[in-house]
């Protein structure tokens, strides 16, 4: 079994990199995904989350992670609490899905926050996905997100840069979707099928 990183800033193309390798065959597990189930009503991360900040976190009885967001963004000591919570409990969820894995499984991990939560060496493959930030900031805009919230996400997060030194493939999503696919078929079959026979 081989255990991929995928990561990149937001607008990146992560997400669409992960769907291709998904039509290739690897197994993609969404970090963002996995935060959502282990703070689910009834999850002991709700709870210790609710108890530390009230009922202003929640929205119809489930967590508001929109307004969770907004308190951890602007308050850097909750979001390190927060983390603290989540954290452990994601990387354990993450684990199960690896153990359980066939040994000839490729399991990708898209990983927005790789470089910041410093879980590069978790993992057998690093997968960047890079783009130039007006060209990702366009594609979170055409998405629906205002400009000035893409701008508070991205001063929270490592640049490509920084990404890239800790990556062993660099993806540069800065064409079309096409030019996209091509890369990732090409590090799928060139990379990732012939790392996967000889683990």
């Amino acid at each position: 079994m081989l255990l991929v990183a995928l990561t990149g800033g937001i607008g990146s193309g992560k997400s669409l990199a992960g769907e291709y390798l998904a039509n290739l065959g690897a197994t993609v597990v969404d970090a963002d995904q996995l935060a959502r189930s282990v703070v689910e009503r009834g999850e002991p991360a709700f709870n210790e989350i609710l108890t530390r900040f009230g009922d202003v976190v929640l929205k119809d009885g489930a967590l508001d992670r929109s307004k969770l967001a907004e308190i951890i963004f602007a308050d850097p000591a909750a979001k390190a609490e927060v983390e603290a919570i989540t954290h452990p409990r994601i990387r354990e969820a993450l684990d199960q899905i690896a153990t359980s894995a066939g040994h000839d499984e490729i399991v990708i991990y898209q990983i927005p926050l790789l470089v910041e939560s410093k879980g590069a060496e978790r993992f057998d493959r690093v997968i960047a996905v890079s783009a130039p930030v007006s060209l990702r900031k366009e594609r979170a805009i055409a998405r629906g997100m205002a400009g000035y919230d893409f701008d508070k996400r991205l001063s929270h997060q490592a640049t490509d840069l920084e990404r890239e030194a800790i990556a062993d493939y660099i993806i540069d999503n800065s064409g079309d979707r096409e030019a996209l696919l091509a890369q990732v078929e090409q590090l799928w079959e060139s990379e990732l099928k012939p790392a996967v026979a000889k683990s």
